[in-house]
């Protein structure tokens, strides 16, 4: 990777942790990562604790699927299969996308060559493991190994820019849960089913679900996953 390169990433990164709301930062993605060819973007929570990878999309632009239609989370994981490879991925890899008769066809590759839409995906881990990702495609994209290492910087600061301003400062919620709602919330974080921990805590199910119904609500997140990834950071519960 050249100095120049490096230098451009480096600056990119810092705007996008100073940014303020999503917009800053969508933009500072696109003004990186569209002259490297990218022109579609989905940044989003994702978990492999949980039976759906995808939690939470922060973020979708373009044309993915070559019908112009919008792309919510269920649509985005129905149609883009690579996406569940995060859960076996370490690090940035790159996918193709070609259509045949049997329709699209993806495929994990080393190196995109060719007609179709291509694209790098960047898993991001956290204290719980797989935290989310951000993929990024175009037809004629930058497939080396500075653009794989660089847009690879630049997705993680976006992931973690977007979430600080999306799911609220780590320091807001803090000793706000009850203690049975920490137990709760615990026993979810280490994988145990509502049955399992209703039978634990001596509690119905419909009381464990009303815990994480309220839990959810006091962190001010959409999903108990996000709510883990809140609790852990405010010291509410172990990692």
């Amino acid at each position: 990777m050249s100095a120049v390169a490096a230098e451009v990433a480096v600056r990119s990164v810092l705007a996008i942790e100073d940014a303020e709301d999503l917009a800053a930062i969508e933009s500072e993605v696109r003004a990186f990562a569209g002259p490297l060819g990218y022109d579609r973007f989905v940044l989003f929570s994702a978990s492999a604790a949980q039976d759906e990878v995808l939690q939470s999309i922060y973020w979708v632009e373009g044309d993915w699927f070559g019908d112009g239609e919008s792309v919510d989370a269920e649509t985005y994981i129905r149609r883009c299969p690579v996406t569940r490879h995060i859960l076996e991925a370490h690090e940035p890899f790159f996918w193709t996308k070609t259509v045949g008769d049997n329709g699209d066809l993806y495929r994990i590759v080393r190196a995109p060559r060719g007609r179709g839409i291509h694209g790098l995906q960047v898993p991001i881990f956290g204290p719980l493991g797989l935290e989310g990702a951000m993929s990024l495609g175009g037809e004629q994209i930058d497939a080396s190994a500075h653009a794989r290492l660089t847009l690879g910087l630049v997705a993680v600061s976006a992931f973690l820019a977007a979430r600080r301003i999306l799911e609220g400062p780590a320091g807001d919620a803090a000793g706000k849960l009850s203690g049975r709602e920490r137990q709760v919330l615990a026993w979810t974080a280490a994988g145990r089913r509502q049955v399992e921990i209703a039978a634990t805590l001596g509690l119905s199910e419909r009381t464990v679900e009303n815990h994480l119904r309220r839990i959810r609500k006091r962190l001010g997140v959409a999903t108990t996953a996000q709510a883990i990834r809140v609790a852990i950071r405010n010291g509410e519960i172990a990692a």
